[in-house]
């Protein structure tokens, strides 16, 4: 796409202005049951950043990941309920935390029993010891943002890795996102599975379409709203002598667009009658070819006015850190407490100068942060206000 694309009018209703720093959302005690590398673990944190040390392949990427299942979701590496389970375990593995949130102190605690022979895992959900419907009421009392070494690629990588990211994006903002995006994936299946059994009765297509456009049109305005709030509140922040230059967003989706300026109701009525033209097509090549399942996430370096592709890998890390940091923001304005922040490896990551400048940035939003790395000299910019663990296989302690 031409990086000088005319930017989108704003949306309605208008994002919301960027407030003071808020609150933060903290992790006090963290219990691990049967979790990737441990078969029991416990971390008690006060209130400064928190460092995990530790060779490669020792656990902390395991930590990090933990604590994001205490958020909607399938954590930061996208994993299956079987594949966090111990390996030397009976299958079953549980995350509990003591939280200070958005109501005070609560206990949230997430995992699976062992699974019965040929049967697919339930997740279960807890808050204070009563069982919830599922993580996404977990949101009520934390959100959580991270970044991690795997997003290095998300420029240069397929439209598929930056729809993921947007939508882990939304996630944090809005807990019913990733519901909304399963729905559609569903609906998208069934359609696609109609039209390769050719089915001719077009009552079934009909209602399959309906349904596939409704919920295409409400994914597609949550993901618009989100970027659209992003890019104020990167606008409002950003400082032009910032070694994080500034990112803007786009969205390359026609239903995206049409969000903006046009009733959701006449979307969706567009978009049923290009499905209902599209199936001889659609069928001949096995997929729907029409959607936001299409869309594009495309990200200019603002100074340069280039593609985030286009820029170097050096600029490229510390957009990615900027957008990341401007969403905990949002996250923080739109919800009234700033988000436990995950930053894995962030020593390989960013050089010295900006490691540096990020541990200021962060340490003046106030968020709770966690870190992990294999040097302990490139934390000592940190000084005595973080609390630093060691790391070793099936084991966490104070360093």
């Amino acid at each position: 796409m031409n990086a000088r694309k005319k930017k989108p009018p704003p949306l309605k209703p208008q994002p919301v202005p960027r407030p003071e720093p808020r609150p933060a959302a903290r992790v006090r005690r963290l219990q691990l049951t049967n979790f990737r590398s441990y078969s029991h673990a416990e971390l008690v944190v006060g209130h400064g950043p928190i460092v995990l040390l530790g060779a490669n392949g020792a656990g902390k990427t395991n930590i990090l990941e933990a604590i994001s299942f205490l958020a909607p979701g399938r954590g930061l590496r996208r994993a299956t309920l079987e594949d966090v389970a111990a390996s030397d375990g009976d299958g079953s593995w549980a995350v509990a935390a003591t939280i200070e949130g958005a109501e005070g102190d609560v206990q949230l605690g997430t995992g699976i029993d062992a699974p019965a022979e040929g049967e697919q895992p339930i997740r279960r959900s807890r808050i204070a010891r009563e069982n919830v419907a599922s993580a996404t009421q977990f949101a009520e009392h934390l959100r959580v943002v991270w970044l991690i070494p795997e997003m290095d690629g998300l420029f240069l990588g397929p439209a598929g890795e930056r729809r993921r990211f947007l939508d882990r994006l939304v996630l944090a903002i809005d807990a019913k996102h990733n519901a909304r995006v399963s729905a559609f994936e569903r609906a998208l299946r069934s359609r696609n599975r109609l039209l390769e059994e050719g089915i001719t009765d077009t009552r079934w297509l009909d209602a399959t379409e309906h349904e596939v456009a409704e919920l295409g049109v409400a994914l597609a305005a949550a993901r618009a709203e989100c970027v659209e709030r992003l890019r104020v509140e990167i606008e409002a922040a950003h400082d032009p002598k910032s070694l994080f230059p500034a990112a803007d967003l786009l969205l390359d989706g026609w239903m995206e667009a049409a969000v903006r300026n046009e009733p959701a109701i006449e979307i969706e009525d567009r978009y049923r009658e290009m499905l209902r033209n599209a199936r001889e097509r659609d069928r001949a090549v096995g997929r729907t070819l029409d959607g936001p399942h299409r869309t594009d996430l495309v990200l200019v370096h603002r100074e340069k006015n280039i593609p985030a592709e286009r820029a170097s890998t050096g600029e490229r890390k510390a957009l990615l850190v900027g957008i990341v940091v401007s969403h905990a923001r949002l996250v923080a304005a739109m919800h009234g407490l700033a988000p436990v922040m995950l930053l894995d490896d962030v020593s390989a990551f960013l050089d010295e100068q900006k490691r540096d400048a990020l541990f200021d940035l962060l340490a003046r939003f106030g968020a709770q942060v966690f870190m992990t790395g294999v040097d302990a000299a490139s934390f000592e910019a940190l000084g005595k206000s973080a609390e630093r663990f060691a790391v070793t296989p099936g084991k966490v302690e104070p360093a």
